[in-house]
């Protein structure tokens, strides 16, 4: 049989480091533009609390969403052995394109998959690049995306790309801003003949609920009065989706579960976005529950979101780049183990790929 087979992977962890005291003399607001009667000092400690970030990294002025991306690719396609122009699809998600540092304008045109592709020096007409937006769970659907024309013949060897520069477009009176970062990972998969119990892909599951959920993660105003109306930031309605996950993301992980035939205590790792700590935890949690056990394995959950905060597309396949690495202190893979990456996000968009490594 053929499988959909990760054969390298690259990231880029940017340079400046910005701790939570870095944000502990800001004034912050409210959605009504009236300053929170919280002291900064315990909106900080609170935020660390909650969400566990403790420090997040942004990129260098001076590059772009597409540059970082690049450096991510560059070290995956090192690591797979290929040759770049052997490559059928680039495919990138993001969200804001390129922005440039103290810009607010969104650049995505021409695609960041077409000039990744020209950094990266392909040729190759038949290298087909473009892009995805699918909010946080973009690399994740990029994997599904390539999985599904692997199958449909049209392609054999693609990479997958996640890269955000959101420390950009964040709205620094909004304590919100505290948890966003920038970064890129990706990864080269090819479609290979292997065994029934070979690696590869076993199985996927997608959802998007867009009725009132659609608008949980949006662009709107800075919360500082007075501010230029027509100028926008990234925007959450926190508590909503945070009840949004609890209620779906387990549920669409147990289904990719349920369809690759493994069983739960077949999972060695879960690779779930790096949104909220405590909101993973509670999303590990349901995931388990569904299946009638409390029996959670200690070291299921690799996390960075600690010193790298969210860098939303580009959590998962950084983090998978960081364990197969050993820079996850604890958490390692072995051949034959079952992996599931999962993701929510903006749209608001859910899926999970169940994996053998």
């Amino acid at each position: 049989m053929f499988r959909s087979v990760i054969t390298g992977t690259g990231c880029y962890i940017p340079p400046h480091i910005q701790t939570n005291q870095d944000f502990a003399q800001h004034v912050f607001y409210t959605e009504n533009q009236e300053p929170l009667d919280t002291p900064p000092q315990v909106v900080v400690e609170k935020f660390k609390q909650i969400t566990g970030i403790a420090e997040r990294r942004y990129t260098a002025d001076d590059l772009t969403a597409s540059d970082i991306g690049t450096i991510a690719a560059k070290a995956a396609i090192a690591n797979s052995g290929i040759d770049a122009e052997t490559i059928d699809q680039i495919i990138v998600a993001h969200n804001y394109g390129n922005t440039l540092k103290n810009t607010i304008q969104m650049d995505s045109v021409p695609s960041l998959a077409a000039r990744i592709k020209h950094d990266l020096g392909i040729k190759n007409p038949n290298c087909i690049a473009y892009d995805i937006l699918f909010g946080c769970p973009g690399w994740i659907q990029g994997v599904i995306q390539a999985d599904a024309f692997f199958k449909a013949g049209i392609a054999k060897k693609a990479l997958v790309i996640g890269t955000e520069t959101l420390s950009r477009v964040i709205d620094m009176y909004d304590r919100d801003s505290m948890i966003f970062s920038d970064g890129a990972g990706a990864c080269v998969l090819e479609y290979k003949e292997v065994q029934a119990d070979g690696p590869g892909i076993l199985s996927a599951s997608v959802q998007t609920h867009s009725v009132d959920e659609a608008y949980y993660i949006n662009m709107g105003c800075s919360y500082f009065p007075g501010s230029d109306p027509k100028v926008r930031y990234i925007k959450m309605k926190g508590r909503k989706v945070y009840e949004y996950a609890m209620t779906h993301v387990p549920v669409a992980m147990k289904d990719c579960i349920d369809k690759s035939g493994v069983e739960i205590k077949d999972i060695k790792k879960i690779f779930i976005h790096q949104a909220n700590e405590k909101m993973d935890e509670g999303i590990i949690k349901g995931l388990y529950k569904l299946y009638n056990t409390k029996d959670i394995p200690k070291d299921i959950m690799p996390m960075s979101i600690h010193w790298l905060g969210n860098s939303s597309v580009a959590t998962v396949p950084t983090l998978y780049d960081l364990v197969l690495h050993g820079k996850i202190e604890g958490h390692e893979l072995q051949t034959g183990d079952v992996i599931l990456f999962a993701s929510v996000g903006a749209g608001m968009h859910i899926n999970a790929v169940c994996y053998r490594y």
